[in-house]
């Protein structure tokens, strides 16, 4: 950590707003910082896509700027993307979803904001899958929320078990975060946990906050089981998700939150407060993803699907790890042995390999002893990488 990190998070001074110090240093700006002081650095660390943006994407963006579409949109988004997210979600999960169900954000971390600061209040407790995406937690504590973890394990490939989710329900419990496919896991939950979380979460009046910018990062035909397909109503459901990793736009920051129309009316508000509104030329960009061509989502998630393939092979091949096949999105979350310290592992690789990982503690506090590897890059690279790694592995002690 640079000093000036640690003014920034460790100093008390009253300037800053006490709840600042829930959020922690990223462990992933911390592992990308380094690797930009080295040379000859292979990225397994990054959680963006490598596919270019499709032409038809990016020459709508083009298209809208040069049209003078440069002002701001209605701040529940532009009125044609509302039309046309709403007739992709309600073709796509069979239901009938209206334009004032959803909003238009700055990407999904602007709607994961809304969702969780709006409803964390001190003394409400929400359950989180661990490992997670480190978003969730800090914003639940900045408002004085608890949160409650439900560890998974690499064993069981990172499942959650639906059991464990209701029987850690009590009094306290305000909401649930889900997240398939999840980062950093890649773990896909199946229709049977949706179904069994939402439903009981319906019946003791819990929300279900679902985090699916993944969603169409499926692997072997496997069925995707929405938040939005396994509800009666979307009274306590909030459905967050984005173009960023479908259609290759995370620089676009283009997102959406799908809820009831009462919860959309007190989100637009709170919106308006924060960005206002989102990206205007993105927002058309956003029209032409849904209303274009989609091929390209198929041809990707091929790529990705024969990147994972490889990336287990290898992984099963590393001394010390511990694999399974992720179903969807695009990382590998594999254990080290039991009481082994994966900040350590990374930061020792970095320097020694020029191989850059995230350590499992970035996302969680019950698996300290992991490292997400993205395969969000090149078999070529994937290759190289792992040229370095099992070398290294071989050579460690960890007994």
């Amino acid at each position: 950590m640079s000093r000036l990190d640690f003014d920034f998070y460790e100093s008390e001074d009253p300037v800053w707003n006490p709840a600042l110090l829930t959020i922690p240093v990223p462990g992933i700006r911390k592992m990308v910082n380094l690797a930009a002081t080295m040379d000859d650095v292979i990225h397994l660390s990054i959680g963006q896509p490598d596919a270019p943006t499709p032409p038809h994407v990016i020459h709508a963006t083009i298209d809208a700027l040069e049209a003078g579409q440069t002002g701001y949109t209605m701040d529940a988004g532009l009125p044609e993307l509302l039309e046309a997210l709403a007739e992709y979600n309600s073709e796509r999960y069979g239901r009938p979803i209206s334009p004032e169900n959803i909003l238009v954000t700055t990407g999904a971390t602007e709607a994961i904001y809304l969702a969780l600061t709006a409803v964390s209040a001190p003394g409400r407790e929400f359950i989180v899958p661990d490992p997670s995406f480190m978003l969730y937690a800090p914003l639940i504590r900045m408002n004085g929320g608890e949160v409650k973890y439900i560890p998974t394990r690499a064993e069981n490939n990172h499942q959650l078990d639906p059991q464990e989710v209701i029987d850690a329900i009590d009094n306290n419990t305000h909401a649930i975060i889900l997240n398939s496919p999840s980062n950093p896991t890649g773990t896909v939950y199946p229709r049977e946990t949706v179904e069994a979380i939402v439903q009981e979460a319906a019946y003791r009046g819990i929300y279900v906050l679902s985090d699916e910018v993944y969603d169409h990062l499926i692997y072997d035909n496997r069925d995707y089981a929405s938040v939005l397909s396994c509800c009666s109503d979307l009274d306590h459901v909030m459905i967050m998700s984005s173009f960023s990793k479908t259609f290759s736009m995370a620089g676009m920051r283009i997102g959406w939150l799908i809820a009831s129309q009462g919860a959309i009316r007190k989100l637009r508000r709170y919106h308006m407060f924060t960005t206002t509104v989102a990206n205007t030329p993105c927002q058309w960009a956003g029209v032409a993803a849904l209303r274009g061509d989609r091929s390209f989502i198929d041809k990707t998630v091929d790529i990705y699907r024969q990147r994972r393939d490889r990336l287990v092979e290898l992984v099963n091949q590393t001394p010390y790890l511990e694999g399974y096949t992720p179903e969807g999105a695009f990382y590998l979350f594999p254990a080290l042995p039991e009481g082994v310290n994966g900040n350590n592992v990374a930061l020792r690789m970095l320097r020694e390999t020029g191989v850059c990982t995230i350590a499992g503690d970035t996302f969680g506090e019950s698996c300290r002893n992991a490292i997400r590897i993205s395969y969000a890059t090149s078999i070529e690279n994937i290759e190289r990488a792992f040229e370095r790694i099992i070398p290294w592995m071989e050579k460690q002690d960890f007994g």
